[in-house]
């Protein structure tokens, strides 16, 4: 199944209003709250924090190329060994303040943001069609967003709507290319739903297997944030028919 082409201009407008919902939360935090730890291990709100500034710098920074663009799959698989020379970078760097570096990478973000630099982009780890480049930009600030959620959930960053539904289609397609199918339907409403995983073919009507579950959890379980086994014991997975676990396949990025 190919992977959907995003628009680039409703994208950018998706990281913009995230980006700023998040802005607009920092400023409701108190000293105690910056050093709280968060679900991800040796992370704190400051580590997110400056992890997100950082997003939005590389945002800034993009440049047009013409060099043949990766595709968001194989981009994303180039994340999880880095994670560490990411964690280790954002505790270099705690001392900032971060809510100015965020203000600031924020201001030059939307500069660009406001018109798009090109068609292909040279991101951190590769070139990218923009669309796509800026679509990884709302995986950061979603899934850290809900991250810092956890973190405080007495008052959790806004999840926007838009920027959510860009994170969640593009995991979703992420599945679909890694194991291309049509034997199992996984939609994650009112977002996405992908056919996927190699099987008996059906040639009419809805696959034999269907999984459902809500944009959250999907984030989750496609970060690593939760286990296949987690969602299902508490109910957040609707899972019928042959082929209907997930586990081999997750997390799709961490």
């Amino acid at each position: 199944m190919a992977a959907r082409r995003p628009d680039p201009v409703r994208v950018a407008g998706a990281v913009r209003e995230q980006a700023e919902a998040i802005a607009d939360w920092l400023g409701i935090l108190d000293e105690a709250d910056w050093s709280r730890p968060s679900p991800l291990p040796e992370w704190t709100v400051t580590h997110l924090v400056l992890h997100l500034a950082q997003a939005l710098r590389t945002i800034a920074e993009a440049r047009p190329t013409t060099a043949s663009p990766l595709t968001a799959e194989t981009y994303l698989a180039t994340l999880p060994p880095a994670a560490a020379e990411i964690r280790d970078r954002e505790r270099a760097s705690e001392a900032s303040d971060p809510v100015r570096s965020y203000a600031t990478q924020l201001e030059r973000a939307n500069s660009v943001l406001e018109k798009l630099p090109g068609d292909v982009v040279q991101a951190p780890r590769g070139p990218l069609r923009t669309a796509d480049f800026l679509a990884t930009r709302a995986l950061e600030l979603v899934v850290h967003a809900d991250d810092l959620g956890r973190t405080l959930p007495d008052s959790p960053p806004p999840l926007r709507r838009s920027a959510t539904a860009v994170t969640v289609r593009m995991l979703a397609d992420v599945l679909a290319t890694r194991a291309p199918g049509r034997s199992v339907e996984v939609r994650i409403p009112p977002h996405a739903a992908v056919q996927c995983i190699p099987g008996p073919r059906h040639t009419r009507g809805t696959p034999p297997t269907v999984i459902e579950t809500d944009p959250v959890t999907w984030l989750r379980l496609a970060t690593g944030r939760v286990t296949w086994a987690e969602a299902l014991e508490v109910g957040r997975v609707s899972a019928s028919g042959e082929r209907s676990d997930l586990s081999v396949y997750l997390p799709l990025v961490s």
